[in-house]
């Protein structure tokens, strides 16, 4: 017996599965389980260290990148407060004008004393 009622239900007759490509599954299951990050924060930490200069290049690291967030570890709090108090808003518009494809609207620093 059919519900005559079940397009008023929102039910609608469902589809057989359509195959996906291999290729499409696959850097699906990249990018779900995270296996491109590596490579990834290279970039990132070359792109911060080409935009933030030797200096502090040395004493800070990329930690990850997060919904447009880049968070920095730094290796001292002398280090930190420097970046965050005097030089974060043009390290922040050298990024998203150098690497605009990164969508980076923010930077975080945090502490990070093994930094070596």
């Amino acid at each position: 017996m059919t519900d005559p009622y079940r397009d008023l239900r929102g039910f609608t007759a469902q589809k057989k599965a359509e195959p996906h490509h291999v290729g499409k599954v696959l850097s699906e299951l990249i990018a779900l389980k995270g296996l491109a990050r590596v490579h990834g924060t290279e970039q990132l930490q070359q792109a911060w260290r080409s935009v933030a200069g030797d200096d502090f290049g040395r004493k800070s690291r990329v930690i990850e990148l997060t919904r447009g967030i880049l968070n920095v570890g730094v290796s001292n709090s002398a280090v930190l407060n420097e970046l965050a108090g005097f030089h974060k808003q043009s390290l922040l518009e050298q990024l998203q004008q150098q690497f605009a494809h990164l969508k980076i609207r923010e930077i975080k620093f945090r502490l990070k004393t093994d930094l070596k």
